[in-house]
């Protein structure tokens, strides 16, 4: 399994509301799948990389659905553990009004929170260039930390990349709980993502100075950190120099995977040798893209479009 890279996490299938409004009130649905870690590998693939993800679907429909989909965007899943006893975790999306999504997250006991160390294989991790982890991870289950903290340690010892993106969810742990473990993750990670309110959680900086909680988080130990402020941009701590990496200006559309989506663009260039800033470019583009689409991934990018929205906001 030679990849760019490798990500472990959980995948769900997801209900999403096709009408504006309180679920409450009804109507038709639509049936995808949806998870952080995937939507970063399938945004990889799209871009010309090539990526594995690695989790516990259940031996049901939706788990299926899952790997077909993943399948079908060339993703990797070797890896993947089908487990007969637990099924397959459920998230309902609404569209709140037209500026605001609602998640609300069917995940307890399923399969995705039986991930655990024996799941992580040494030659799957040491056979990737980046190891790519959430801090939604290691929040499902201990099993799933000590699966997170297995993989870190491998890719450690084989000399990878490794990179976490904070993603921290109010709906698994609270920030007392999170704290040390996000802490000790950022520690062992090369690569490090947080959003403003991530940071302030971590640092016990104030919201308003990305550029100190981007230098408080760099200073742990991550040659790269990027505190993503959405239609602001992102700051970057790039081995000790700060800078900004501008917008790219989008029509917002839907918010979720806008996260995912910057990771996958900054990590498959990182992959293929490009420069940090270079990398930064892409990431801010490839989210741009995606947020202006309906859905986590669909709407992702290939590397063709992400080249010619560099320079031109018309696809020609």
């Amino acid at each position: 399994m030679t990849v760019d890279v490798i990500t472990y996490g959980e995948t769900m299938g997801l209900f999403e509301s096709e009408r504006i409004g309180p679920l409450r009130m009804g109507g038709s649905m639509r049936l995808s799948m949806a998870g952080a870690e995937t939507t970063v590998a399938i945004g990889v693939t799209r871009l010309g990389g090539s990526a594995a993800w690695v989790g516990v679907v259940g031996d049901d429909e939706v788990g299926r659905l899952i790997l077909r989909t993943l399948r079908a965007e060339q993703v990797n899943t070797e890896g993947v553990v089908i487990d007969p006893e637990a099924p397959t975790g459920l998230l309902l999306k609404e569209r709140r009004s037209a500026d605001v999504s609602r998640v609300s997250y069917y995940r307890r006991h399923s399969a995705g929170a039986r991930l655990a160390p024996e799941h992580v294989l040494p030659e799957h991790v040491t056979q990737a260039r980046i190891l790519h982890l959430s801090g939604i991870t290691p929040a499902l289950s201990e099993s799933a930390r000590a699966a997170v903290f297995r993989a870190l340690e491998l890719a450690a010892q084989a000399g990878r990349t490794t990179c976490v993106d904070l993603n921290y969810r109010s709906a698994l742990w609270t920030p007392m709980e999170a704290r040390p473990i996000l802490m000790e993750l950022i520690k062992r990670a090369d690569i490090v993502l947080a959003t403003q309110k991530e940071a302030a959680i971590l640092t016990n900086l104030p919201m308003a100075d990305p550029f100190e909680a981007a230098t408080s988080l760099g200073r742990l130990g991550p040659r790269l950190v990027v505190v993503k402020r959405g239609a602001e941009g992102a700051v970057a701590w790039d081995d000790g120099r700060l800078h900004e990496v501008p917008p790219r200006p989008a029509h917002l559309l839907d918010p979720v995977g806008a996260g995912d989506s910057f990771a996958a663009g900054l990590l498959v260039d990182v992959a293929r040798g490009r420069t940090p800033q270079e990398a930064l470019e892409t990431a801010a583009t490839v989210a741009a893209v995606n947020v202006a689409c309906p859905g986590d991934w669909e709407g992702l990018p290939s590397r063709a479009e992400v080249d010619m929205l560099r320079g031109d906001d018309v696809l020609r």
